[in-house]
């Protein structure tokens, strides 16, 4: 059947005009881009083997709906190449479809985003083999990763998502990251040249290696990051994950965290590698640390945030929440805006025994 082609005019009118409006939106100035408390949205879109309805239910509007109400004003979140992708590059359509999903909910809300790519085929932070650092293809891929997101992202406004190019690189060379910063931002500022973008430093974002970071020059949609868990035999206690799980020993926070009594009878390797955490920190020496990201940013007029910092409840309770209020009040003390990790994780705000959000460690927090 022929239509006539007046009928399509208004339909035709209105896609072309929502389409402006969307762009005009996203064109708008980075300079509103702000955030000062958010939470990690881990286990949902990135380390994670949910899929289907249990990965749709995982996270879900009223979980947004909670976060803002408890006084958080931005999430980030985490998504790896293995959900978004498969292994020809497709889109995962369902996938993309709850990645939008938040952004939606999260836009009702009046929450900011900031979107981490967090674990790519060719690198996760904590394996051996990384092949990202030595293929080309490898690099091209990721930068092409990104020239997808923005594809998907880019008519959302510039003062609501933010992107972080890549979560804890750990590069042998940290030039190696420096060199894959530059190209993937010069693609991305092509398409995007407001967009506010998130660097970290090498070597897991620690604060020590900032002094090996360079960032694109003259670019001031820039947010530096740096993740904190230390000292890492408190925030890692008994993780299974680390090279510490050995120690079952007695931790404390703060002083000397663990007693060289503490140390006989375990076997050599656990010592030596419980060695390398050791010593005395106090509220004081977690800021002299936390300065040497702030004194980088400082140097370079650019905003400081902590994507990641958490602590886990394996440790005693008086100890946890001594170790969370004095990092929170660190960094509030030099405007650096963070993001906790987890909301629903080992981490996390909601208890993973009983599913109820744990109030206390919540006003500790954000009251």
């Amino acid at each position: 059947m022929r239509r006539n082609i007046f009928s399509l005019v208004p339909l035709i009118f209105a896609i072309t005009t929502n389409s402006c409006n969307l762009e005009e939106k996203a064109k708008q100035k980075s300079d509103n881009y702000s955030v000062q408390r958010g939470v990690n949205i881990s286990h949902w879109l990135s380390q994670s083997n949910r899929r289907g309805e249990e990965r749709r239910n995982f996270f879900l509007q009223k979980d947004m709906e909670f976060i803002a109400s408890i006084g958080y004003d931005h999430i980030r979140l985490p998504v790896d190449e293995e959900q978004l992708w498969d292994e020809q590059g497709s889109k995962d359509e369902e996938a993309f479809k709850l990645l939008h999903n938040a952004l939606e909910w999260a836009q009702e809300e009046n929450l900011k985003v900031i979107i981490d790519l967090h674990i790519i085929r060719s690198h996760h932070f904590n394996k051996q083999e990384r092949p990202l650092w030595t293929d080309p293809a490898e690099q091209e891929k990721f930068i092409g990763l990104w020239c997808d997101l923005s594809e998907e992202l880019h008519l959302y406004p510039v003062d609501f998502v933010a992107y972080e190019i890549m979560n804890e690189a750990v590069a042998d060379d940290p030039d190696d990251w420096n060199k894959l910063i530059a190209r993937t931002m010069k693609a991305l500022r092509e398409l995007e040249p407001e967009r506010k973008i998130v660097i970290g430093s090498n070597m897991w974002q620690q604060v020590q290696t900032f002094k090996n970071l360079k960032i694109p020059e003259d670019d001031q949609n820039i947010i530096l990051s740096y993740h904190f868990y230390l000292p890492f035999p408190v925030t890692h206690y008994k993780a299974s994950w680390t090279g510490i799980a050995g120690y079952e020993g007695p931790v404390h926070y703060p002083g000397e965290v663990i007693e060289k009594d503490d140390l006989e009878g375990l076997p050599e390797d656990l010592v030596e590698e419980l060695s390398h955490h050791m010593g005395v920190f106090t509220k004081d020496t977690l800021e002299k640390l936390i300065m040497l990201p702030v004194k980088y940013a400082e140097e370079y007029g650019l905003p400081l945030y902590c994507g990641e910092w958490g602590c886990l409840p394996t440790v005693p309770r008086e100890i946890r929440m001594r170790w969370y209020t004095d990092v929170r009040n660190i960094m509030e003390s030099h405007d650096i805006a963070w993001a906790n990790w987890d909301y629903k994780g080992g981490f996390g705000i909601i208890d993973s025994e009983t599913g109820e959000p744990d109030e206390k460690f919540i006003e500790v927090l954000l009251k």
